[in-house]
């Protein structure tokens, strides 16, 4: 699950992916743009984006939190108790794109 705080204000500029024009991007664009790499790489059912509080409240955004959550086999229950998670509050303009944040949380499928 992917949080991104839709309330802070700021901006980082960083492109999406490797080899990227670099854009400016408030929190409701690193959201939408987050959505539209997980579907690109074909884990959207995989990755959760929704807009809540990140932490870091009342410092320059965007922040993201990742929480990881185990995957559920089809038909069993899933399980909310998070097994990880890594925080990106003020630490977002230090990453080289927008995608590290997939690629540093994300096992690949075999």
């Amino acid at each position: 699950m992917i949080t991104v705080c839709p309330r802070e204000r700021g901006t980082v500029v960083l492109p999406l992916r490797r080899g990227g024009r670099r854009l400016r991007l408030d929190a409701p664009a690193v959201a939408r743009h987050l959505a539209a790499l997980a579907t690109e790489r074909g884990v959207a059912d995989l990755v959760d984006v929704r807009e809540a509080c990140a932490g870091g409240c009342a410092l320059t955004g965007p922040n993201v939190t990742v929480t990881i959550h185990p995957v559920t086999a089809p038909g069993e229950r899933p399980d909310h108790v998070a097994i990880g998670w890594k925080t990106y509050v003020t630490s977002l303009a230090d990453l080289d794109t927008l995608a590290t944040i997939l690629d540093e949380n994300l096992t690949p499928r075999p």
